[in-house]
């Protein structure tokens, strides 16, 4: 049992490690910190325009980051904002949008050399297999063990 938790937790640290260094290398060339790349993603798919306090839900972020993230954007004008406070509206630009989608490209491309050698049928089984761990996981932390 023991080297089966070592092996999930070696595994999820290393992917983790490189997912934010791969992140990091492609927010260096926007002036901005890796993480901030999933927000450009998530408002992407919210074309409508999304408020502060979903974002952190969607991101599983806290409304700090978001915060200092959002300012970020909108100095470079990457975004806007249409009201005040966690209710604010935050939109995308006409350039926000274009660097979501160089960085929503460059994510997908990483995720398919990351899965490079894989089979349809392993790949499946993958992504089922690692969100029911996270439901479970998450069920766990939530109650505790």
């Amino acid at each position: 049992m023991l080297d089966r938790f070592e092996k999930f937790s070696y595994f999820i640290s290393e992917i983790s490690h490189h997912w934010h260094k791969i992140s990091a290398d492609v927010m260096e060339e926007y002036g901005m910190k890796g993480p901030y790349s999933v927000y450009f993603t998530t408002m992407y798919r919210c074309t409508e325009g999304i408020t502060a306090t979903k974002l952190c839900e969607l991101c599983s972020r806290d409304k700090a980051d978001v915060s200092r993230a959002v300012s970020l954007m909108e100095q470079k004008g990457l975004v806007t904002k249409e009201g005040a406070n966690y209710r604010a509206l935050i939109k995308l630009t006409e350039e926000g949008k274009k660097v979501a989608e160089q960085i929503k490209a460059r994510a997908e491309s990483a995720v398919e050399q990351g899965g490079k050698g894989l089979t349809d049928e392993q790949r499946t089984a993958f992504y089922e297999a690692i969100e029911i761990i996270c439901l479970n996981l998450e069920e766990l932390s939530e109650k505790g063990l």
